[in-house]
């Protein structure tokens, strides 16, 4: 009598053969007879990677007619044409499936779950997944097999539009935020005539006056005027507190006033000349005077004149206290640039731990790297017109540009690796620049006049240049994107906390 025999391919499909007469069972199918009619062998029965919905055409096993004892066995009729998938023999890898078979069946050689999964995987996808993972947790990365090529990196190994080659930079306004009018500001490159206190106060000395501008209200208050016409004041500076501003004068005077009730504390007499620069440092005010000498005043005491430093032949025009307080910068109409220690000798041997003779013009331009403490800027005069970074500590020139005009003022951005110079003759411009590559980010126009002084914001956003064209003008060229500054100020509310538990 005629046998029907199941085979499967390798995605487990059941076919239908052609009758074998007498045919030997092989192992798979005492396999089927033991597992029942519907068995499948353990190939057949893993699951693979990943699903794939195909229609299944089973064959019912033949049954007897009900009512009757008979030996007849009544089998489903062939139809040609049915609606059943009979695959074609001679498109089938019949070898190879058995091969598979029986070397799943061996005992001997039994493969384990994941040789399985990998089997599969490659038959149903063409690869090992697990090879083809992004995200190896363990172990050095997969190399590819020998003659693979990657598909995709035909695609992104293509050239990028144009448009979208630019690399986007922040937003510079180029127009001022605000223009304020400074009637009868003094046209002299030699003055230090703005200052930006940390509780938001600018203070501008217009002639024989001063004046406060309150950024957060608008509010305008004149704090001072001298009681000579002929007099006029010659520089301002804000100490770190902001509650308190000194204010050098025409007349050799260094005077300091108390903001919140609008009252000069102490007028302090030790130079011979104008005093056209003024830092602080602490408690100490350092002034620079016409004749090239320096001196430290102590506010505290009586004696307020406590050292002098004589490093200039010229006027001191330029003058910073580094932010750490170690060292002094000074500038002077005599090209050169002293750095000077914060603690003098017993012996009273006040000299320059270095000197900068690189420039061939004035010096006004000094500013200190607010994340490098041993990083100072200098920028020369129409003479020179260039911007150079030291190292004071090595006195090595780190860098140096041209800017093609009289530099008059430097400060350095808290918020970007960056600083933004002020000029003069010939164009009268602000500079931003990248550091360190000292590359040119953009320009801010505007003033008709060279621009004598700049101060910024105490958030650093927003910058003032004062210029002879009687105006002061506010770049917001500095301000921050929202997601940095939300981090910043995150990670500046934990550094405080941390601080509070380590002094609880």
């Amino acid at each position: 009598m005629a046998q029907f025999v199941f085979e499967t391919d390798l995605c487990g499909l059941l076919k239908l053969d052609t009758p074998i007469a007498s045919a030997p069972p092989s192992r798979w199918q005492r396999k089927t007879k033991e597992s029942g009619a519907h068995g499948r062998s353990p190939a057949a029965s893993m699951s693979p990677m990943r699903p794939i919905n195909r229609s299944y055409s089973f064959i019912k096993t033949p049954s007897r007619t009900p009512g009757k004892s008979g030996s007849k066995i009544q089998s489903t009729p062939t139809k040609a044409g049915g609606d059943r998938y009979i695959p074609n023999r001679s498109t089938m890898q019949m070898d190879v499936a058995h091969f598979l078979l029986t070397k799943e069946n061996d005992p001997t050689e039994s493969p384990t779950k994941k040789e399985k999964q990998k089997a599969w995987a490659i038959n149903l996808n063409g690869f090992d997944i697990e090879e083809r993972k992004i995200l190896h947790l363990s172990g050095k990365p997969q190399n590819a097999p020998e003659g693979y090529q990657n598909n995709l990196k035909v695609l992104y190994s293509q050239k990028i539009t144009p448009g979208s080659s630019k690399k986007k930079g922040r937003y510079i306004p180029s127009m001022p935020d605000r223009i304020l009018d400074a009637p009868e500001i003094r046209n002299d490159y030699y003055l230090n005539l703005i200052d930006w206190s940390s509780q938001n106060f600018l203070a501008v000395a217009l002639d024989n006056s001063v004046y406060l501008w309150n950024h957060s209200t608008g509010e305008i208050i004149q704090l001072l005027q001298m009681e000579q016409p002929e007099d006029y004041v010659s520089s301002v500076s804000w100490i770190k507190e902001g509650n308190y501003l000194a204010v050098g004068t025409s007349n050799a005077e260094v005077q300091l006033w108390d903001i919140q009730h609008q009252k000069r504390l102490r007028n302090m007499t030790s130079h011979s000349s104008r005093v056209g620069s003024l830092s602080w440092n602490s408690y100490i005010l350092s002034s620079g005077a016409r004749t090239g000498h320096i001196h430290h005043h102590d506010v505290r005491v009586a004696e307020h004149h406590v050292a002098t430093l004589a490093g200039h032949t010229q006027e001191v025009c330029g003058l910073k206290w580094s932010l750490d307080g170690r060292y002094l910068a000074s500038g002077g109409n005599d090209n050169l640039v002293n750095v000077w220690p914060c603690t003098q000798g017993n012996s009273g041997n006040f000299a320059p731990l270095q000197t900068f003779t690189q420039h061939l013009g004035a010096v006004k331009a000094v500013a200190w790297c607010p994340w490098q403490s041993n990083v100072l800027a200098t920028g020369g005069g129409t003479s020179d017109r260039h911007i150079r970074i030291w190292n004071v500590c090595s006195g090595a020139c780190l860098n140096t540009v041209e800017a093609h005009s009289q530099v008059c003022s430097i400060l350095w951005s808290t918020n970007y690796k960056e600083f933004i110079s002020g000029h003069g003759f010939a164009q009268n411009q602000l500079i931003i620049w990248k550091y360190p590559t000292m590359a040119k980010v953009t320009e801010l126009r505007g003033h008709t006049s060279r621009i004598l002084n700049l101060t910024m914001s105490p958030d650093g956003v927003t910058v003032a240049s004062a210029a002879a064209d009687e105006t002061l003008r506010l770049w917001r060229c500095f301000e921050m994107d929202p997601i940095k500054k939300k981090e910043r100020e995150k990670a500046k509310s934990a550094r405080s906390s941390i601080i509070h538990q380590s002094i609880r």
